[in-house]
């Protein structure tokens, strides 16, 4: 595959196979992932990596916190408004995942499900918790957060396995730091689920979109 197959080929994969990742594969995508830029050289990056029963417990954890609709304290916070243009583009993916398992928009129950669904990862069998280290200036910290998170998902994809970025995997952080026992000094991201693809799901097949070059880039001479 050329750059450009890998970075059009990945997606969000939100349905994994029940089959484990060899740890020596996982620990080839971060050793690779590794000369991801950063600001500075600064490498600002942590990574936890959780398979086997701490990601089972992990997974049972969140499941009830959601449950219990416990409030979700993220390190990083959920954005609360979006630009106009976001927004729309936000909304439409959520309606295309929505109906490529044909649930209605007015279904609350089945939606409510899919949340819950998302607790345990999709069945992914490995999650990649990237941290930072609150003394690092969060700007420029999720500029290289978002640099190399972006190079393990194209490694992955490249290797045959997929990802997805889950903000919801760290609604609540306090259950990763026991179980993961992250330092408190350190800044929880996101939880990267990784794993082999089911493509056989719906959810990994709907088609997906972009805006086009002329939507995002003035052009100045």
């Amino acid at each position: 595959m050329t750059v450009t197959d890998i970075i059009k080929g990945r997606r969000s994969i939100r349905q994994f196979l029940d089959k484990e990742i060899p740890k020596e594969l996982i620990r080839e995508i971060l050793d690779e992932a590794r000369w991801s830029p950063s600001w500075g050289n600064t490498q600002s990056w942590n990574f936890h990596v959780l398979t086997g029963e701490a990601l089972k417990n992990f997974k049972e954890a969140n499941h009830a916190a959601l449950l219990e609709e416990l409030e979700s304290t993220p390190d990083i916070p959920m954005p609360e408004s979006w630009p106009d243009a976001c927004r729309l583009r936000y909304n439409d993916m959520g309606r295309r995942l929505y109906d490529s398992l044909g649930i209605e928009r007015r279904d609350t129950e089945a939606r409510r499900k899919l949340r819950l669904k998302m607790t345990h990862l999709f069945q992914a069998p490995c999650m990649i918790v990237p941290t930072i280290h609150r003394e690092n200036a969060i700007e420029y910290g999720l500029l290289d957060m978002g640099l190399i998170i972006q190079t393990i998902c194209l490694l992955a994809h490249e290797k045959g396995l997929g990802t997805l970025i889950m903000a919801a995997a760290v609604q609540y952080p306090d259950i990763i730091r026991k179980i993961a026992s992250i330092p408190a000094e350190r800044k929880i991201i996101a939880g990267i689920a990784l794993g082999y693809p089911d493509w056989d799901c719906e959810l990994n097949q709907f088609e997906r979109s972009r805006a086009s070059v002329d939507e995002y880039v003035q052009w100045v001479e």
